[in-house]
């Protein structure tokens, strides 16, 4: 018969607040993620934000989500998009991540084409999800945005990962 026991704190322990939001995200930050650039077509132009806040939904029917923050000055574009792409960026594509995240706009240099429907899609990915948006949920200092697949694009290379701030690689054990 096993006993009950209390659950032990970990060494760094704490209740999350205003006055520990940067350790609260470093906590976050421990979970491994891979990295996306999410695009889509605005008045702006062609647009994109690097992201690692992507994951499946549902397979029937096909969703998928991410979110953006609402401080991001791209916040307004990417929730009234109707349409976008979800790129799963590969090893080789950090400079890519980099660039999206400082300039929305940071497509030159980069082998990309818009698709029929306006829609920057970034070439080389690991997977492109292109998507028609379902719903846009609050979720406090960020939206959830939820899409449906239209279209995947994928081929085999290795990932690019996200873990304490960094990118880097992922080593089969």
């Amino acid at each position: 018969m096993s006993r009950e026991m209390p659950p032990l704190p970990l060494p760094d322990s704490f209740e999350p607040s205003e006055g520990n939001a940067r350790a609260l995200r470093d906590a976050l930050g421990r979970f491994a993620t891979g990295i996306t650039v999410i695009t889509c077509d605005s008045a702006l132009g062609p647009l994109g934000i690097t992201a690692n806040s992507f994951a499946s939904v549902s397979l029937d029917p096909p969703l998928v989500l991410w979110s953006p923050a609402k401080a991001s000055k791209r916040y307004d574009a990417f929730v009234t998009a109707k349409r976008y792409a979800i790129h799963v960026m590969s090893a080789e594509q950090a400079d890519i991540c980099g660039g999206f995240a400082s300039n929305g706009h940071a497509f030159e240099g980069y082998d990309w084409h818009a698709c029929a429907q306006g829609v920057p899609l970034i070439a080389h990915c690991l997977s492109r999800f292109e998507c028609t948006q379902e719903a846009v949920h609050d979720a406090g200092d960020h939206s959830i945005i939820v899409g449906r697949v239209t279209r995947v694009s994928t081929q085999a290379a290795d990932p690019l990962m996200f873990y304490s701030g960094k990118y880097g690689g992922f080593k089969e054990a």
